[in-house]
């Protein structure tokens, strides 16, 4: 895995950041398979979004290279069920420019800190296709593992795309029980 670039800092999202992070993932939306949805969320969607996330407990990241928006992440949950409370879903945006610099990657990192403080234990990630690709690589380098694929389980711009289940331990994942059984 590339270095990160030098100047790539992550930190807490903050309410400045949502039109960068609304316009970076209407581009996602309109063009790419990392999410399944259609319609762009317009700022106040997001901030209504991230503001949920927040209040529950869960980080939302930001990362800046030389201090510009390069790209965000954030971790939510992953079902909904009481028992899957220890295990989160991440979710990692980089701006298409800076793909390759070592954005992703501290955005990555920060984020599984910050889960496993949190006292998580799991996280998952649902990538689009393809099998092997980018999104897939990079994940493996911070230690997910593939766990499943569900083919033709979304299917966006004309055609059927398969999801693919990554996960990692975070913490003493499932080795002990968490502090508050």
């Amino acid at each position: 895995m590339a270095a990160p670039a030098p100047g790539v800092l992550a930190r807490d999202a903050h309410d400045g950041d949502l039109d960068a992070i609304a316009a970076l993932y209407a581009r996602e939306v309109r063009d790419g398979v990392a999410t399944y949805e259609y319609d762009a969320p317009d700022t106040d969607e997001m901030r209504r979004r991230w503001s949920a996330l927040r209040t529950a407990g869960y980080p939302y990241l930001v990362a800046e290279l030389d201090g510009r928006f390069a790209g965000y992440a954030y971790a939510g949950s992953f079902r909904s069920r009481i028992g899957y409370r220890f295990t989160v879903e991440s979710s990692v945006y980089v701006a298409h420019a800076l793909h390759g610099h070592g954005v992703g990657r501290v955005l990555m990192e920060a984020l599984i800190a910050a889960c496993a403080q949190r006292g998580f234990r799991q996280m998952m990630a649902v990538i689009g296709p393809p099998q092997g690709g980018p999104s897939v690589r990079f994940h493996e380098r911070l230690g997910f593992q593939t766990v499943g694929v569900l083919p033709g389980s979304g299917r966006k711009h004309g055609r059927w795309l398969d999801t693919i289940l990554m996960q990692r331990a975070l913490g003493d994942g499932a080795t002990t029980p968490p502090e508050d059984e």
